[in-house]
């Protein structure tokens, strides 16, 4: 139990992973590293509460648990390379760290349009920093546009309603909002509740440029049309922060590869936590998939810490069930289990689309997850079946879905 863990990445996922390596007994050093100056905060409010003045940094900020209180904190710095042969990372300023083990926690990054303009006026929201400078933009009056439709850009649209914008448009080249993670059925109820609401959308339409000398004043649609604008959201997905792995023979193809114990291949003493693991769930089948929900970097740091410092023995697979929430004018998503899984058995189980309603995705006949619409009703709803999908078998025991 001596020797240095490294936590590269000091978000959400690198702060439980220092405090479940204490929790799975390791008193050696503990290093974690941050690119950004923050100690680590909750993201989910930065594009609702932070956005509508309603929260501060104080606010959001966790607070590590006692037992990480001797954790080393590495902030503003960023690690730009490792060499997964010799046991080292190096930083930004050319310091080199030695380890015994690693954690790769560095999460993933805003992607960003490519398109010929201005950039000033456009935005991302990703970290306090990128929320306070779009609060101050979004006045009331101001015409936005937010290009991309789903989660994030939903919630962006509602906040800048709900502060006195002009005009909310969100653009997205799909046909409805949020119909990949979620399916048609409650895409359409999601469309109609958000356009009841005042947010216009332009569906089926990319983005190719963007009009204005130094600042944007126009987004240029793909069929040749502009719509107005005095400020830009871009919320077109993310992109794991996995460069500073070059060179290590590792599948980076889209995050950092891992196996069903979180173990980054040939390496054991590297494990990978958060939205920048590509895992096999054992809950539902053996295909790697990064999951960007608010549950797994707790769940994958818990589950890596015991790994990293006791082996995998006696330890079943990783096998979390995700969990997120979306708060969107006057009504929450809330999700437990993998619905994407299920889109091609889609069933109402409580309530009606009209008002609070339950929605479950079934596969192979199977419930793999619900997504609930509304208010409190609806919620205690997803609550009851979150208890159904915990207690499935995993299919370590039940066979693979098909």
């Amino acid at each position: 139990m001596s020797g240095r863990i490294v936590v590269a990445g000091a978000s959400l996922g690198g702060l439980r992973a220092a405090e479940q390596l204490r929790a799975a007994g390791w008193t050696g050093r503990v290093t974690v590293i941050g690119d950004e100056p923050h100690r680590p905060y909750s993201r989910p409010p930065l594009s609702k509460e932070v956005l509508a003045g309603k929260a501060s940094f104080a606010s959001l900020a966790f607070t590590p648990k006692p037992s990480a209180a001797d954790v080393e904190w590495r902030l503003g710095a960023r690690v730009t390379a490792a060499r997964l042969a010799e046991r080292t990372v190096e930083l930004h300023d050319g310091s080199v760290l030695s380890y015994d083990g690693l954690v790769v926690a560095t999460g993933t990054r805003p992607r960003r349009l490519r398109c010929p303009g201005p950039v000033e006026g456009r935005h991302t929201v990703r970290t306090i920093d990128d929320a306070q400078v779009l609060r101050d933009e979004l006045r009331p009056g101001a015409r936005v546009v937010v290009v991309g439709a789903g989660f994030i850009g939903c919630e962006v649209a509602a906040t800048a309603v709900g502060l006195g914008a002009a005009e909310v448009t969100v653009v997205d080249p799909l046909p409805l909002p949020m119909v990949g993670p979620l399916g048609e059925l409650l895409a359409r109820v999601l469309l109609a509740r958000h356009e009841e609401r005042g947010v216009s959308f332009v569906l089926g339409s990319g983005v190719t440029g963007f009009e204005g000398d130094d600042r944007v004043t126009g987004v240029v649609l793909s069929d040749g049309s502009v719509l107005p604008a005095d400020v830009v959201v871009e919320s077109v997905g993310s992109a794991p922060n996995t460069e500073w792995l070059d060179g290590n023979g590792l599948d980076l193809g889209d995050g950092v590869l891992t196996d069903q114990h979180l173990r980054v291949a040939g390496r054991p003493e590297v494990v990978a936590v958060g939205d920048v693991a590509r895992f096999p769930n054992a809950r539902y089948d053996g295909v790697p998939r990064r999951v960007e929900h608010w549950s797994v970097p707790t769940d994958s740091a818990r589950h890596a810490a015991k790994v990293l410092v006791g082996g995998e023995t006696g330890l079943a697979p990783f096998a979390p069930l995700p969990t997120f929430w979306s708060d969107q004018h006057d009504f929450r998503l809330q999700s437990f289990g993998a619905p994407v899984l299920g889109l091609g058995d889609v069933r109402v189980l409580d309530g009606d689309v009209s008002g609070d309603v339950l929605v479950g995705y079934h596969r192979d006949g199977r419930l793999v997850g619900v997504v609930a619409l509304g208010g409190p009703s609806a919620a205690r709803a997803a609550a009851r079946y979150r208890g159904e999908l915990l207690e499935q078998p995993s299919l370590t025991s039940q066979g693979a879905l098909s």
